[in-house]
């Protein structure tokens, strides 16, 4: 749960809002208009359209590779390599319809519904190439390691030396020079540095363009045919600017991701979903941290995080209110508001109007402090509900946890 929730919080508290995700697949698609090398591949819904991909690619190995939105694929079985016609056939209805299980799906895993068909290459080496935002000096930093194939964070943990960055100054962009600094950093061979720089210039363009959150290829291959190649691809995007990037908003894959979160982000909540019994609404990632640390050292289990936000209205409340309550396992919920920029009666009129529609039948703690508070609490009091006030953060969390046992 708490890698979960880690990821999520990282997103929302450094990026501002969720993160959209879109297969290796259509990443490849994106990062090959800037002059990105990829294998050539087509994506397949079926047996027969994964058959027919293989036949149009001029290949004597084909790789069939399982397409869900988590890594450690290959790990799980969701990579094979066939080296006919018959075993493409056999791997896709193998690999078709099966539930992955990998360190980023959780135990509930992904169902397969597509898979990539590529050309096999001759890899001589492979290596790490990524982009990320550094909150620490408000840049993009390239990273590069010679350890590919490996997960980063592990490199990070066990030969940090081997991890090679440079920070982007965003008024000109990576320039050539820094490019060839990490293709020497990591022992690109000589005679393909000009083609790695070309493929991380290409890389970057792609991030700045897209406005993504994460670029990520591993591993990056160098080919006996001397290519610089995206073996694979990883791209997230900042949904703060996915309304100017409508071409990446039709690779949304919703099967992918948890209807509970889907509904969220219809109504611009950060919301997601964890694995306790005890219901949380707040205003502020940072508070809703803090509530949920409460939450667990009174001993009880936070259902999700959900951010409302600073400047809810009542029907995102409502809305809100109603996502906390479609999960099954919620047994109790805590309203812990601090209003500021949002106001408390807003949060009580949200709050009562959603109670009333869903028929609220658990137990509800609800603890307002900030502007309005009086007149929150004054619509709470008068509302006729079985609501259980508290006086603070910590007040609040031994009531639900209490009630909830």
């Amino acid at each position: 749960m708490r890698e979960k929730l880690d990821a999520f919080i990282l997103c929302k508290m450094w990026l501002g809002g969720w993160r959209m995700n879109i297969h290796e697949y259509q990443g490849k698609e994106i990062l090959k208009q800037y002059g990105v090398v990829v294998p050539n591949g087509k994506v397949a819904f079926t047996v027969s359209e994964a058959v027919e991909a293989a036949k149009e690619l001029d290949t004597n190995v084909y790789v069939v590779k399982a397409q869900i939105h988590a890594g450690g694929r290959g790990k799980a079985g969701g990579v094979k390599i066939a080296k006919n016609l018959d075993e493409v056939r056999t791997y896709a209805q193998e690999i078709l319809g099966k539930v992955l299980v990998t360190h980023q799906t959780g135990p509930e895993g992904k169902e397969v519904k597509r898979l990539l068909i590529e050309e096999g290459c001759d890899i001589q080496k492979e290596y790490y190439v990524g982009l990320v935002v550094d909150r620490n000096t408000n840049r993009v930093v390239m990273m590069a390691s010679e350890e590919g194939g490996t997960e980063i964070e592990e490199v990070a943990e066990k030969t940090p030396e081997k991890i090679f960055k440079e920070v982007i100054d965003p008024a000109v962009g990576l320039l050539p020079f820094q490019a060839r600094k990490l293709a020497f950093s990591i022992n690109i061979p000589s005679k393909l540095v000009n083609k790695a720089v070309k493929f991380m210039m290409g890389l970057y363009q792609a991030f700045v363009d897209k406005d993504c959150s994460i670029a990520e290829i591993n591993p990056l291959v160098v080919t006996g045919d001397g290519n610089v190649m995206a073996l694979d691809a990883k791209l997230n995007f900042d949904s703060n600017a996915l309304y100017r990037h409508q071409d990446v908003m039709k690779l949304r894959d919703l099967d992918e991701e948890d209807p509970k979160e889907i509904e969220a982000s219809n109504y611009d909540l950060n919301y997601i979903a964890l694995g306790g019994n005890i219901g949380c609404m707040v205003n502020g990632a940072g508070l809703a941290m803090a509530t949920m640390d409460i939450i667990k050292f009174y001993g009880g289990e936070p259902a999700n995080f959900l951010d409302v936000g600073g400047g809810a209205t009542a029907e995102k409340v409502t809305a809100a209110f109603k996502l906390i309550l479609s999960d099954e396992n919620v047994k109790g919920i805590f309203i812990n508001i601090f209003g500021g920029i949002m106001k408390c009666d807003v949060i009580a009129e949200g709050v009562v109007e959603a109670a009333k529609q869903v028929s609220l039948d658990r137990p509800l703690v609800v603890r307002l402090e900030g502007t309005n508070v009086d007149l929150g609490k004054k619509i709470l009091n008068e509302s006729g509900l079985n609501i259980v006030a508290a006086e603070s953060m910590a007040d609040g969390a031994e009531k639900i946890v209490s009630l909830v046992k």
